[in-house]
């Protein structure tokens, strides 16, 4: 453990450990250059010692620092000092997605596809740049109070693989998001994250993981082998669309997932339309794979008998050795004439049968109705494949364009795309005070607006106690109209709290501390020694009562202690931090 007040790198001065973990622990530091607070990560155990290791994950870290999207942790820093190998990252006030399960239980629908959403946005500018997290997992992921998603260790998870399955503390936490052919060391591609997604998914609306076990081998070979509960037994109110979606992510077999976040993404943003509230249980395309008898890189392989008969050896004479040759030299000689033989055949038979082919002007169809369209480009020669598109600047039914483009030309019975217009997709905005800003939040991005939550003052800031979360106001108003794309802001209250008067015997201790919970704040206490007053009473406060509390504030307190001598009178101090989920780590 490092000391508070120790500079990493002569730059970065240790505040106090925010974290612990399996691979690193994680310290709240001050960045003594640019005068910012920021997240230390250093790597500990085995890991540090391991130098393979060690040199993959400063490459890998490189790498991710790369990155820049709104949902993704910044990496600032990667090197060593003294031994110590470190990450300096953004420093991110807030609580882990695991932490938000363990006290909610179970998110609601809008919550957890506000929150997989942003995960599979930050996740598509990773694998845009080649980039693959491969340990999806809620101790992973921070979400701030504005409902801000943040993904964290993308250098320790990328240089991570399935051989260390047993070789870190936080495997327990790991292998229950992690994809079959990762238990059995196949690698990794982006589909390994979506498969991650799709168990986290479950989690947020079941308030459980699907595979348990006394060991992390033993949940590895559940990924491997056993069917995914079904999430709609245990939480009645998911829709058969959105468990869907949680089944295609999960698949064992990779062909039967999400070929990308993208496609994901938009199969959730439409998963609560009424269009499909009657969805079929999907059914899978390929066969998901036995992966029973893969070879699991965590488990010795089991040594296969070896028979008790003498192996039969046979003399290699002179005449073996050029009949070998032999067959060697008539194969690469037929291959060679079949390769000569394929190549008449397509320059000489089938190329001019496509090179004849007559070539034909595109019509211009633009703002036809699509039948008559479609009438037009048939007569003209081509095949046709129409398709929908949302245009602001064409009325519903007619043609914004084709593929390829009017007055080009192309070969006689080739198929021309026309697309043509679904109508506006204009989003009508309706009053939302009074409703919840974080539903509302999912809802509109969902339809693709960009909302933001912001804080408001009120004057009378009593009257919203445990209305927090509800809409005040709104920047843009009701039955305005906004494009895709466009931002929305949603103003809730911002609550003022005044400190109470606890002087008297009317406060103790442990309501004293349930204060500073409530609020974030941290707490100092004094005890004074008196023998006119009983132990545990509240003495002095500062601040006073009626002052506004502001969270991270340090409320000192001074409680009446019993004296240990009858001549002389002492005052002791003790200090207590509010607790924090700031960064944890694995």
């Amino acid at each position: 453990m490092i000391e508070k007040g120790r500079l990493i790198n002569d730059r970065y001065e240790i505040e106090r450990l925010i974290g612990e973990g399996g691979m690193a622990n994680v310290y709240l530091a001050r960045d003594t250059i640019l005068g910012r607070k920021v997240a230390v990560k250093v790597l500990r155990g085995d890991l540090a010692g391991d130098e393979k290791f060690v040199r993959r994950f400063q490459r890998e870290a490189l790498a991710a620092s790369s990155l820049s999207h709104p949902n993704i942790v910044e990496i600032y820093d990667v090197g060593e000092d003294d031994g110590n190998f470190y990450i300096v990252m953004e420093y991110i006030e807030g609580k882990t997605l695991k932490h938000l399960i363990k006290k909610r239980g179970v998110l609601s629908l809008p919550e957890a596809i506000d929150i997989i959403l942003q995960l599979l946005d930050a996740l598509k500018t990773a694998h845009d740049s080649y980039i693959i997290h491969r340990d999806i997992k809620p101790q992973n992921i921070m979400i701030k109070e504005s409902g801000l998603v943040k993904i964290t260790d993308f250098g320790i998870a990328m240089a991570l693989n399935s051989a260390q399955l047993t070789q870190t503390n936080s495997v327990m936490g790991s292998v229950h998001y992690l994809p079959p052919e990762q238990a059995s060391g196949k690698g990794s591609t982006i589909r390994s994250d979506i498969y991650s997604l799709g168990i986290l998914m479950f989690e947020m609306l079941t308030g459980r993981v699907p595979y348990k076990g006394d060991s992390a081998v033993e949940i590895a070979l559940k990924h491997m082998k056993e069917p995914l509960p079904s999430a709609r037994d245990i939480n009645p109110v998911i829709p058969q669309s959105v468990e869907n979606i949680i089944i295609k992510a999960t698949a064992k077999n990779p062909k039967n997932r999400y070929k990308d976040v993208i496609e994901m993404a938009d199969d959730i943003k439409t998963c609560l339309d009424e269009s499909r509230q009657n969805e079929e249980k999907i059914e899978f395309k390929y066969p998901e794979a036995d992966l029973s008898e893969t070879k699991n890189v965590s488990l010795k392989e089991e040594k296969k008998p070896v028979k008790d008969n003498k192996p039969v050896v046979k003399q290699i004479t002179e005449d073996d050795k050029i009949e070998k040759k032999n067959k060697k030299t008539m194969i690469i000689i037929i291959s060679i004439i079949s390769v000569l033989i394929l190549l008449f055949a397509l320059v000489v038979i089938i190329g001019p049968k496509i090179t004849s082919a007559k070539e034909i002007k595109i019509p211009d169809v633009y703002g036809m109705e699509i039948s008559k369209a479609e009438d037009l480009i048939k007569k003209t020669g081509f095949k046709i494949d129409s398709k929908e598109k949302a245009s602001d600047d064409v009325d519903e039914g007619l043609v914004i364009k084709t593929e390829p483009t009017k007055n080009r030309y192309a070969k006689k019975g080739s198929v021309i795309t026309i697309y043509y217009s679904s109508g506006s997709k204009k989003i009508k905005i309706e009053d939302y005070k009074g409703q919840n800003a974080y539903e509302i939040k999912a809802k509109l991005e969902l339809l693709g607006l960009k909302v933001e939550i912001a804080l408001k003052e009120v004057e009378d800031s009593a009257s919203y106690k445990d209305k927090e979360q509800l809409i005040i106001d709104q920047s843009v108003k009701e039955k305005e109209s906004l494009s895709s794309g466009e931002k929305i802001t949603l103003y809730i209250p911002k609550i003022l709290i005044e400190y109470p008067d606890m002087v008297g015997d009317l406060w103790d201790l442990n309501r004293v501390q349930e204060f500073c919970e409530k609020y974030g704040l941290n707490l100092k206490l004094n005890y004074k020694e008196t023998a006119e007053i009983e132990e545990g009473v509240v003495l002095a406060q500062s601040p006073k009562a009626g002052e506004e509390v502001y969270e991270k504030d340090t409320l000192r307190v001074v409680l009446s202690k019993k004296p240990t001598t009858t001549t002389t009178t002492t005052t002791t101090t003790t200090t207590t931090k509010a607790p924090s989920d700031t960064n944890i780590g694995e």
